[in-house]
This record gives structure tokens, C-alpha cells and sequence, in this order.
């Protein structure tokens, strides 16, 4: 199926929206316990109860008006309906907050992999948005590797040793600060090893 074009807010609202209502209604339900055939839930629980198939659903309304999904979003709604599930399932939310970290770690574990076959895997994501020369893309991916494997081992500090409301707030921001923070901080890299494209030039 050809990708196809679709409101850059109607894709990022189908991108962000989930994570932002799963943080919202958590902070609304965090001090509840619902009663559901005779088990105590928490609000925690119930919250990852009602995120699952909502992310589920926009990553598949996603893909139906784009026709394309990134290989991340497919491993990550699999890993959260997964993890999710278990955590409902077994009424364990220590299952859903280990999400990132096995996230984090395979997708760290897929890039060194490559470096050590002397590719970029990085690159195939990525090439689109920012042309480098192979030099620039090898040192980007062991850059980013570092970050991943860095941000699955602070995901299980916090979890491990805080409180749930704390993972929450690094879940729902944390995480997307370092990632937006990382790449602001490689200006120096993409300045020295982009390729100019021949509308630039």
C-alpha cells in the first residue's frame, strides 16, 4: 500500500493523543479501586484496561489513512497490548511500567547489531529526514544506541525505587524530553556530515 498524506495534527493526535489521556486519566483515577467481579483494581489498573485498544485503534486508524506504519510503531503497540494485557490481566502494573525498557532495550540491541556488521540501521528509519554521509549515520546510530540502553536503564531505576505517579510523569514526559533533547544537541553532527539535496542547493 502507497503512503499516503494526512493532516500533520490529525497524525500527531493519533500519535500523542493516547500517551496524553492515559496521563490525564491517570491523574484522575490514581486514588480510586474499582471492584470488578469480585477483584480490586486500581486506578492505575483500570487506566492500562482502557489505553490498550485505544492505542490499538489509533495506531490501526493510523495506518488506514496513511497506509504505513514505522517498524516502531508496530513493535511498540505489540509491546504495549502485550505488557498491558498482563498487567491487567494478572492486576500487576509492574509488567506496563517495564514496557520501556524492553522497548528501549530492543530497539538498542537492533542498532549495536548493526554497527557490529558495520551498517546504520538508524539510516533506513531515518534517511528520508535527514540525509548524512555514511560516516555521520554510523556515529548518529552508536549515539542513539547509547541513548536507548540509557533510557531503559533510568526506566528501571524510577520505576524500581519511586512511586507510580512519578514513573507516570517520566513516562509521559521524561522520555520525550531526552529523546527531543538528544537530537537538539547533534546540531554539530548533521552540520558536518548532511548532504545537501538538490532542492537546498
Amino acid at each position: 500500500m502507497t503512503e499516503r498524506k494526512i493532516n500533520p495534527m490529525l497524525k500527531t493526535a493519533l500519535e500523542l493523543g493516547p500517551v496524553l489521556l492515559f496521563f490525564v486519566a491517570y491523574l484522575w483515577l490514581k486514588d480510586e479501586t474499582f471492584s470488578i467481579g469480585g477483584t480490586d483494581y486500581k486506578g492505575f489498573i483500570v487506566v492500562t484496561a482502557g489505553f490498550v485498544p485505544l492505542m490499538i485503534a489509533c495506531t490501526a486508524t493510523l495506518w488506514a489513512l496513511t497506509g504505513k506504519l514505522a517498524r516502531m510503531q508496530i513493535v511498540t503497540v505489540v509491546l504495549v497490548t502485550v505488557f498491558g494485557g498482563l498487567s491487567v490481566w494478572l492486576n500487576d502494573d509492574r509488567f506496563f511500567k517495564m514496557k520501556p525498557t524492553l522497548i528501549y532495550l530492543l530497539f538498542g540491541a537492533v542498532l549495536g547489531f548493526g554497527l557490529l556488521r558495520g551498517q546504520s540501521y538508524l539510516k533506513f528509519a531515518m534517511d528520508g529526514l535527514m540525509p548524512l554521509e555514511h560516516e555521520g549515520w554510523m556515529l548518529l546510530t552508536k549515539r542513539v544506541c547509547a541513548l536507548f540502553l540509557g533510557l531503559a536503564l533510568a526506566n528501571e531505576v524510577i520505576w524500581r525505587t519511586m512511586s507510580t505517579e512519578t514513573w507516570v510523569y517520566f513516562k509521559t514526559f521524561g522520555l520525550s524530553a531526552a529523546i527531543f533533547v538528544f537530537f537538539f544537541t547533534q546540531g554539530g553532527l548533521f552540520k558536518r556530515y548532511g548532504i545537501e539535496t538538490p532542492d537546498e542547493s
